[in-house]
């Protein structure tokens, strides 16, 4: 195993938040707040009460109004008897509303006025910050790696930096979100970062003016062979389209032979996004999502702009955690047979979330409408029959039974459970050796190690020599993690591909690290092996283009 190991999409996770924008909607809108949570808010004021009313309804009686009354009196009774004294935010924010959403669907989503700013943060692409990715690790907060030229790049923050306070705050016994709120702030406005860097006797202290910190959704374009471009999407906020549009520019859409758009791990986001860069890739009134509900509409949306002219092969990655506007963009190229889709089935999120901005700065996302591919397939897959732990966590039962569909050509589809890739690959799976060094982060720390007594100042295309390998070696052994000569031997490649990707990040940057990753992905580079599957289906999708518009124009 040559290639490297690498979680595409952690990368790119934001610094000064561990929360990604899962959540698709169609647009903001102010509305009225819905009649439940404005008679809570009022009911919990003065009807308190130390017995419980009967909970059968008279018969004149809005049904509605008598559960909110029992309701209100089950909180008198545990406000009034509780052994402990009761937090109303508690019990109605964090109990009463998800506890009632949780009936309803997996998607349906109460926001308290943080994870409301956080969710309008991921929207929007940006935040005020000092740039960088971190993570708790056995109760510190770690470094993973500074933005490349962020203001805590700039100031001389490193991955593996252990941040020890902020502004004085001790981060002992913080969450990571709780030390990334620290870290933000408004623009222009100081804040002081305590570390602790391995081989430093002595904390260092970084004075860090915070500034905007773009949240790039398109993270990586670049020619991967001679006329194969490789571009990937993290997730849709409100810029994706215009950075797909950039990317295309700077690579020189008439230089590219094919493309390798990559969305996996991409949790989804905005939905006008979604559509934008699949009528990106489309032609123009080619049919790329609908979404009807019970009290929304059917609404159609079709491709506006167009391909330009640009008719290049494609192949799209995906996996089971590419949800939602990923699987819109997926699923559209796939019907039309515009793109070869590589990889595992997608996660089958086809439930559209609108955003109702409430009171007191929380919000409410609300699942009103289920989305259908082009062909008539529905996203979202089965959720009733199982706990929602197994919806996100577990993978669907092999066998279950799908929905046979068609694309233009004629191919079969599926649906009911996400998207099916027309070729499935995973890459390689980690031996023992490997699994137990990485959850022991023992390339992350050496490098934090070795960087605390050694330059960081590398050559272009530096590889490890044996005596970096053997002072890993020797690290490992130090450390007490457990291993044998054999697999040492046995992982050799492993291990200089590890440590040559971790310590780039260090001395080149995350997004050169990324780069380097990429490349020996195996996933990448069975999507270039994969390129004439690609190539041959955008012949017999213009082919089936043809044939329908002669049709048309025969009628």
């Amino acid at each position: 195993m040559g290639g490297l190991y690498w979680e595409k999409g952690r990368a790119g996770l934001r610094a000064e938040s561990t929360r990604g924008a899962e959540y698709m909607n169609s647009r903001w809108r102010t509305v009225v707040v819905i009649p439940a949570l404005v008679s809570l808010g009022a009911l919990l004021g003065g009807l308190l009460g130390p017995s419980l009313p009967s909970a059968a309804a008279s018969s004149g009686e809005d049904e509605i109004k008598e559960s909110l009354r029992v309701f209100a009196s089950v909180y008198s009774a545990v406000e009034e008897h509780f052994a402990d004294r009761v937090d109303p935010d508690r019990a109605i924010f964090k109990g009463a509303i998800p506890g009632m959403l949780r009936t309803l669907d997996p998607h349906s989503s109460f926001f308290d006025p943080r994870e409301f700013q956080l969710l309008k943060e991921d929207q929007k692409g940006h935040y005020y910050g000092v740039g960088m990715w971190v993570v708790g690790r056995n109760g510190k907060t770690i470094v993973v790696a500074p933005f490349k030229d962020s203001p805590a790049y700039k100031a001389g923050i490193h991955p593996g930096d252990v941040i020890l306070e902020v502004d004085g705050k001790s981060t002992e016994g913080l969450s990571t979100t709780e030390v990334a709120d620290l870290l933000k702030g408004p623009k222009g406005t100081e804040v002081v970062v305590k570390v602790q860097r391995a081989g430093r006797k002595e904390p260092l202290v970084f004075r860090i003016i915070r500034d905007e910190i773009p949240r790039k959704s398109v993270t990586d374009a670049f020619f991967i062979r001679p006329g194969i471009a490789y571009i990937d999407i993290e997730q849709f906020n409100e810029n994706t389209s215009e950075e797909l549009d950039e990317a295309l520019k700077k690579l020189g859409e008439q230089n590219i032979e094919g493309l390798i758009l990559d969305l996996r791990d991409n949790p989804g986001g905005l939905l006008s996004e979604g559509v934008a860069v699949a009528d990106r890739f489309l032609e123009k009134g080619q049919t790329i999502v609908m979404h009807k509900g019970r009290a929304s509409p059917e609404r159609v949306y079709v491709a506006r702009r167009g391909n330009g002219g640009h008719k290049y092969p494609i192949v799209v990655l995906v996996n089971r955690y590419s949800a939602s506007a990923a699987e819109i963009v997926a699923g559209a190229l796939q019907d039309h047979d515009r793109a070869w889709i590589l990889g595992d089935d997608t996660f089958g999120k086809g439930l559209v979330q609108t955003v109702y901005p409430l009171s007191q700065n929380t919000g409410l996302a609300l699942s009103t409408a289920r989305y259908y591919t082009p062909s008539g397939r529905l996203i979202q897959r089965d959720y009733q029959n199982q706990s929602f732990f197994e919806y996100y966590y577990r993978k669907t039962p092999p066998g279950e039974r799908k929905t046979v569909y068609m694309t233009d050509s004629g191919r079969t589809v599926y649906g009911g459970r996400g998207i099916t890739p027309d070729e499935k690959f995973s890459g390689p799976e980690l031996n023992e050796f490997q699994k137990r060094l990485l959850r022991n982060y023992a390339f992350s720390n050496f490098a934090a190690k070795y960087f605390g007594t050694h330059s960081t100042n590398l050559p272009q295309n530096w590889v490890p020599g044996e005596d970096v390998i053997n002072e890993f070696h020797q690290f490992l052994l130090d450390e007490g993690i457990e291993f044998t000569e054999a697999e040492f031997a046995e992982n050799h490649q492993w291990v200089r591909d590890q440590l040559r990707r971790e310590m780039y990040i260090t001395a080149f940057g995350l997004d050169e690290a990324r780069r380097l990753a990429i490349q020996n992905d195996p996933v990448v580079l069975k999507a270039i092996e994969s390129m004439d599957k690609a190539r041959e289906l955008l012949r017999r999708s213009q082919e089936a283009l043809a044939e329908r518009r002669k049709r048309s124009s025969g009628d």
